[in-house]
């Protein structure tokens, strides 16, 4: 006679058949002691383009070691982020079809449709960077493709496809390296401006190669750069209000920033004056931090604030940003990942200048690995900042020395402690953020919309990751905000958000840019800890007006709409 089945049986062993059934490696948390664990499900959710990079075993140029970034963005407007992956080129040519950028549209089931000939998305050539912004206020979100050679930008069309508006928009430039690039109102007009860095003024023709042998790593000979190739120059477009840009890099003083060879870009509001100012990963350089003046330009203060250099005064080799109060103090601190045989970086924000903090806060365990994409988010939503870093080398021919970490690298994940210290709790949460990639570029958003943060991942030369966020339910509560900008622009980047509980208050910012190539979702998660009440959200919007909101409840969306709050004072600095 069969015995009696209970339902946490049943329910353990269809789970168990799903899996087999397609192929989803479920994470294992006995043992860990975290209330949470990733699970990537790009294979089943559909997310299988390969990425085209350059040389898989060899580079001849630094063009094939960049790689390119993710972007996540509602392009139909339903309230669920869809993915769009950056594609690039090799030194051959383009193969037959020819690798091209990816629109994944979101099912909303846990699964993506490749849409990427419906929207008119398909495009070939050396892509870098992408980010996102509503630029012609239309009621929906456009895509700015960086590139070595021309910048693309891609109006959203009502119909549901994109059209090519680079020319119109007035964006056609000589052949240039993009590399990061924000979307931002920097003069607080209503219109979205668009910040793009560049790398390296690089032509083939005139750049050495590997066989000259002047260029070497650990005695290999690789690809020269970017010490002794030229810099490039960053660039700002301002949004004249009708669908073009004019170009207000001279005028607005970007050029004259103290550190070159620009990677990641994004927007903060580092001195909390209402005006939105930039931060520049460069490598091998001082990164940069433009400060808005608000007079419709910006100087470079990086060097200045400390917010430049390593804690032993040193440039460091600058490739990704995450931003985020790490320390609740009220402030943006600054996260800053770096190439091989040095540490990341973390600067806490005092408010006038950085302090940095990396081997106080334990940042400083981890050399080894080559950081690229970077993310922070609240894994067990208690109201710290986490973080999250992908990694891979630059360098394909890394696996001919002994003792060298290898080319495809493991993420490295710290949890924020909260005493102003982090741990390194990679091995505790095991596969697949131990599994190795080659990673670039990275996207930080809640895909499922279900209350917590998940991360697209850009690989060479294979398909990119989806790491799926589980948090167990009896961790923290949360709230996601949605912000519409009606004076301001619709997508409020800029803007700066306080979610006020009893007895304590979280701070974020609505972000252009980010990461490393890549836009992060452009809602804001907050984790609330054991708090069960919100007691008021308050809004300062991109032009300046401040508002206070009522919410009801939490673990939930709100969408908070510009003059539907309760005003006060804006702020005065």
């Amino acid at each position: 006679m069969q015995g009696h089945i209970s339902p946490r049986t049943w329910i353990a062993g269809l789970v168990a058949a799903l899996v087999l059934a397609i192929g989803t490696e479920v994470p294992a948390r006995q043992g860990s002691g975290l209330p949470f664990a990733f699970t990537n499900v790009a294979r089943q959710a559909g997310l299988d383009g390969v990425t085209v990079y350059g040389g898989r075993e060899k580079n001849r140029y630094l063009l094939e070691t960049t790689g390119s970034g993710v972007a996540l963005i509602d392009s139909d407007g339903d309230g669920w982020l869809d993915v769009f992956v950056v594609n690039g080129s090799t030194l051959e040519g383009p193969t037959t079809p020819a690798p091209t950028a990816r629109l994944y549209r979101n099912r909303r089931d846990g699964t993506f449709e490749d849409i990427t000939d419906r929207a008119g998305l398909r495009q070939s050539g050396w892509g870098q960077a992408a980010c996102v912004g509503d630029y012609d206020a239309d009621g929906r979100d456009d895509l700015l493709v960086t590139y070595w050679g021309q910048n693309r930008l891609f109006r959203n069309r009502p119909d549901g496809t994109f059209v090519d508006a680079t020319a119109a928009a007035g964006l056609t430039t000589q052949r240039r390296w993009g590399s990061g690039c924000a979307f931002l109102d920097y003069d607080r007009d209503g219109h979205l401006d668009l910040f793009v860095a560049n790398y390296i003024d690089f032509d083939p023709a005139t750049t050495l190669g590997p066989e000259s042998g002047l260029c070497r790593y650990k005695g290999l000979p690789v690809a020269c750069g970017p010490p002794g190739l030229p810099g490039g120059t960053n660039a700002l477009y301002r949004n004249r209000g009708d669908g073009t840009f004019t170009d207000a890099s001279l005028p607005s003083s970007v050029t004259r920033a103290q550190g070159t060879y620009a990677l990641g870009v994004s927007t903060l509001d580092f001195d909390a004056d209402g005006w939105t100012d930039i931060y520049v990963a460069n490598d091998s350089k001082p990164s940069t931090l433009y400060r808005n003046q608000r007079d419709g330009t910006f100087v470079d203060i990086g060097i200045e604030a400390g917010c430049a250099f390593s804690q032993d005064g040193r440039a460091q080799a600058g490739m990704g940003i995450a931003l985020a109060d790490f320390d609740r103090s009220g402030t943006v601190d600054i996260f800053r990942t770096n190439f091989a045989g040095d540490t990341s970086t973390l600067y806490s924000n005092t408010g006038r200048d950085c302090e940095d903090r990396t081997f106080a806060a334990g940042i400083g365990v981890n050399t080894r690995w080559l950081g690229w994409g970077v993310g922070a988010l609240d894994l067990e939503r208690d109201g710290w900042p986490d973080l999250f870093l992908v990694n891979g080398h630059v360098y394909p021919e890394v696996a001919a020395l002994a003792g060298e970490a290898p080319y495809a690298q493991r993420k490295v994940v710290y949890r924020n402690r909260g005493n102003g210290r982090f741990e390194d709790i990679t091995d505790k949460l095991g596969a697949p953020v131990t599994t190795a990639a080659a990673s670039r570029g990275a996207a930080f958003g809640d895909i499922d919309n279900d209350g917590d943060v998940d991360v697209v991942v850009n690989n060479m030369h294979a398909p990119p990751d989806l790491f799926r966020l589980d948090v167990d339910p009896g961790a923290g509560h949360w709230l996601s905000v949605k912000l519409v900008g009606t004076s301001s622009h619709r997508n409020a980047i800029g803007a700066r958000v306080a979610v006020s509980v009893p007895g304590r208050t979280f701070v974020d910012e609505v972000r252009g840019g980010g990461s490393y190539y890549s836009q992060n979702d452009l809602r804001l998660h907050f984790g609330l800890g054991a708090a069960t009440a919100v007691a008021r959200v308050t809004v300062r919007w991109p032009k300046g007006s401040e508002e206070t909101f009522a919410v009801s409840g939490v673990d939930r969306l709100v969408t908070l709409t510009e003059g539907r709050g309760t005003a006060s004072a804006p702020a005065t600095r």
